[in-house]
């Protein structure tokens, strides 16, 4: 994931430098990501909607074969075939989704390696520095999003070296502050505010309820984006129940059709567990996401339809 984390960090490096502010850059960033990721998300479109008509050839299948698996094995793949279509082309967005979704987080958690592209070395000196003068945790899980964070602190510590003159107290092993350079220092600075909010926070770990505004929104839109996929989901032509009114055997059974519904709501739960332990950055990317997912999917839907028609 890493080789994807850094192919992104071009982009959004790129965007910044335009835009100067880490949260716009993200915004930008999440729209290009969505116009390059269109193809995919036609194909899927189209995927649906033909798996779905092909419900009740599939159907009809898994009641005649019901008591030979062979068969029935067989029968699947040839009408696969015959509507040319392969048992795994739903599962193309899911690892899409996934390959997006560590991407990212490497991306948001490590800025300064993917991003700005640092030098390894000077970013471990000042992480240390940083983590001896007790600025952060040792066991921070985003030593690089504190490191930005603490960056005017950090040139204040050899400031006050230089005042109290403390150099020769500093204990054996540990980075002198003489060695800090503010030139370095500025070179790692990223802009993370955005509308009042500090997107170098992590929600769990802050005391500012601010920072759970964005993961708040997200859940909202998500709920608003499960709606309108539901919406724009192509419904499977209902049978006429058997004789005695009852169902059909294998009706209901359709595995690919299942697997998209299980995503539709494994994603969301997921991307809140993980936003609210992941710097805000991650979290503002993912409310984007699904905001963009909403008119994606609703211009897409009047696009096929309209398609369809013709």
């Amino acid at each position: 994931m890493s080789f994807f984390a850094n192919l992104f960090g071009y982009l959004l490096n790129f965007i910044y430098e335009f835009v100067n502010n880490y949260g716009l850059a993200i915004i930008i960033f999440s729209i290009v990501i969505k116009i390059i990721m269109i193809p995919i998300s036609i194909k899927q479109q189209k995927t649906l909607k033909k798996s779905t008509k092909m419900q009740a050839k599939m159907k009809e299948i898994q009641v005649k074969y019901k008591n030979n698996p062979e068969k029935l094995n067989q029968a699947t793949i040839e009408l696969y075939k015959s509507e040319n279509m392969s048992p795994f082309s739903g599962c193309l967005s899911a690892i899409v989704q996934i390959v997006l979704l560590f991407s990212v987080f490497f991306l948001v958690q490590s800025p300064l390696t993917y991003m700005k592209k640092a030098d390894a070395n000077m970013v471990d000196k000042y992480i240390k520095i940083m983590q001896q003068n007790n600025l952060s945790s040792a066991n921070s899980g985003y030593p690089q999003i504190e490191l930005i964070r603490e960056i005017d602190n950090i040139k204040n510590l050899r400031n006050q070296e230089n005042t109290e003159n403390n150099a020769e107290n500093q204990e054996e092993g540990k980075i002198q502050l003489s060695e800090i350079n503010e030139e370095e220092l500025d070179s790692l600075k990223i802009n993370m505010d955005f509308l009042g909010l500090n997107l170098a926070q992590v929600p769990t770990k802050s005391s500012d309820w601010k920072a759970y505004i964005i993961p708040a929104l997200y859940v909202i839109v998500s709920v608003i984006s499960l709606k309108v996929t539901n919406i724009s989901t192509p419904k499977p032509e209902k049978k006429e129940d058997g004789e005695n009114g009852e169902k059909k055997e294998g009706e209901d059974f359709d595995p690919m059709m299942q697997m998209n519904k299980n995503m539709k709501f494994l994603f969301p739960i997921m991307y809140l567990s993980v936003a609210l332990i992941a710097p805000l950055g991650l979290a503002l990317y993912w409310l984007m996401n699904s905001l963009l997912m909403i008119i994606e999917r609703l211009v897409l839907n009047k696009l096929l339809k309209d398609e369809e028609e013709n």
